[in-house]
């Protein structure tokens, strides 16, 4: 899985143009965060087909990159997100970047940008 990362200008309407491209072109947007920094517009987002909305976005004024994420299931309760966050500061891994992506009968899964996902996935699996 990929995570989007769209840089624009902070304006109203900036957000709405992003995901009316990206909607426009079929493609659902899994998770998201949007937020100000100055005079630019951060927004962050992780859809199943990244290809395709990469695609749905070139040819625009927006600069994006894409990443690689790693997706970790938990129980949902309380102190897991700390147990997986201690497991990767333990190993050395910096998180850039965190998604809720879903959350459903007990259990609760994230998409993590880290800037060593291989060093975090076998993290994850000890």
């Amino acid at each position: 899985m990929k995570e989007i990362v769209v840089t624009i200008d902070n304006r109203v309407g900036a957000l709405a143009q992003v995901c009316e491209k990206l909607g426009g072109a079929g493609i659902n947007i899994e998770s998201i965060s949007a937020y100000g920094d100055g005079e630019k517009g951060i927004i962050r987002f992780v859809t199943g087909d990244e290809i395709s909305a990469m695609s749905a976005l070139s040819g625009t004024n927006f600069k994006t990159i894409t990443s690689d994420v790693i997706v970790v299931k938990v129980n949902d309760q309380p102190g897991e997100l700390g147990k997986i966050t201690r497991r990767l500061a333990q190993h050395q891994v910096n998180i850039e970047s965190i998604y809720l992506l879903t959350k459903s009968k007990g259990l609760v899964e994230f998409a993590i940008k880290c800037d060593a996902p291989e060093k975090a996935r076998l993290a994850m699996k000890k």
